[in-house]
């Protein structure tokens, strides 16, 4: 099985049994790091500046650690670069939302083992098995940071993977926080189990999807991005495609 459903992945983790899946490996996004101080700011840069607005919605107030922070795009051509002939480009306020507590009572419920980029901007308990994924060729003065860190539920020591970033001109990305596959194949090696079932609730560029295909784990994720979904599925056909040729 290695399938990506097009939808909202809250409410598809509703309808999963408990411990359904041995390892998620998931990749929310976290809008403005969960900071009031952020609102109406502008940080950060792809392919242009993001203003960053704090909304906090009825059912969220008053819950610690989880503020929703909505990116509004106001500047560079990522969504014009990346769109479906006939429509609009997709805009990363779509769906640049830090989750709700929900979404990770749910992704608790459903996975017997976690692993979260981002982990360091939510609430999440202690751990003492944070990753931490060096990017190579980041200097100290480029806008991207140099590193980024993973929460995950696993009671071992810290680990640091070193990759370059994906993106070149004859390969660009797709996503704007696509992540190496190399970076999916290192953890699956470290964190999973032959026979496990993954699960990513934020598929995005499908890096972890085809990470999975290659090492031969049952694949299960999310997107709820139309375009992103269907530039994902489009990745992955060309490289099992490609992998059927080569043998």
């Amino acid at each position: 099985m290695n399938i990506v459903h097009l939808g909202d992945c809250l409410e598809f983790m509703k309808a999963i049994p408990d411990n359904h899946y041995q390892l998620a490996i998931v990749d929310p996004p976290y809008g403005g790091g969960g900071k009031d101080t952020w609102a109406g700011k502008k940080r950060g840069r792809f392919g242009g500046h993001f203003d960053r607005y704090h909304i906090t919605t009825d059912d969220m107030k008053g819950t610690p650690g989880y503020p929703e922070i909505k990116v509004h795009r106001t500047g560079g051509d990522w969504v014009n670069k990346h769109k479906v002939k006939g429509e609009p480009g997709t805009d990363i306020s779509n769906w640049d939302y830090a989750p709700s507590s929900e979404y990770f009572e749910e992704l608790f419920r459903i996975s017997q083992n976690q692993i979260i980029w981002g982990g360091n901007y939510f609430g999440l308990p202690p751990t003492r098995c944070f990753v931490v994924w060096r990017k190579l060729s980041i200097s100290e003065t480029f806008s991207m940071a140099m590193a980024e860190y993973a929460w995950t539920s696993f009671n071992s020591n810290a680990k640091v993977f070193d990759a370059a970033p994906q993106g070149t001109k004859k390969n660009p990305r797709i996503h704007p926080t696509q992540k190496p596959v190399s970076l999916y194949k290192w953890l699956l090696g470290k964190y999973a189990k032959s026979g496990d079932v993954i699960f990513d609730s934020h598929v995005g560029s499908g890096s972890s999807r085809i990470a999975c295909n290659d090492l031969g784990f049952d694949f299960e994720g999310c997107e709820i991005d139309r375009i992103y979904w269907e530039s994902q599925e489009k990745r992955f056909r060309a490289h099992i495609g490609q992998e059927i040729k080569a043998a």
